[in-house]
């Protein structure tokens, strides 16, 4: 094989309010943990059993942006990015391991149950609709140049 892959997709709901940090050059950085869930059913009692896993979300830049300002616990999202590893030194001197997800994709997929719905309104405000759509009379069925629209 040329190359390797590393790449992980994980859909879940947020457990806690994201952490947003501004860093002094103007970065900003966001982290949080999403929880995933598998459901099984044991052999031995043929009770159904869940297993939840919880997952460190690192998001930068706009992307940090966009969960500071909509992402809440509860929300499901989808997250799509690749597993770093990164060490620090605690108050004690000792090495320090983690390994998290660093986002390059995250789509907001679901709000809690139970949190405050929109009431269907339009996007826009009155008067503040969307232009007129161009009219079609000079569009013509030219059937010579053999494509199907």
């Amino acid at each position: 094989m040329a190359g390797s892959v590393n790449k992980v997709i994980l859909i879940g709901n947020l457990g806690k309010d994201p952490e947003v940090r501004r860093l002094e050059n103007g970065s900003v950085v966001a982290n949080f943990s999403i929880a995933t869930s598998e459901v099984y059913t044991d052999k031995a009692t043929g009770e159904k059993r869940e297993v939840t896993d919880w997952h460190d979300i690192v998001v930068w830049r706009g992307l940090a942006e966009v969960t500071e300002k909509y992402l809440k616990k509860g929300y499901k999202v989808y997250v799509e990015g690749k597993l770093k590893k990164r060490s620090w030194q605690d108050k004690e001197g000792n090495t320090r391991y983690t390994t998290e997800i660093l986002a390059e994709e995250m789509t907001i997929l679901s709000r809690p149950e139970g949190s405050e719905k929109s009431e269907n309104k339009s996007p826009y405000t009155s008067g503040d609709g969307p232009s007129n759509p161009s009219p079609m009379d000079n569009i013509t069925n030219d059937s010579a140049d053999g494509l199907p629209f």
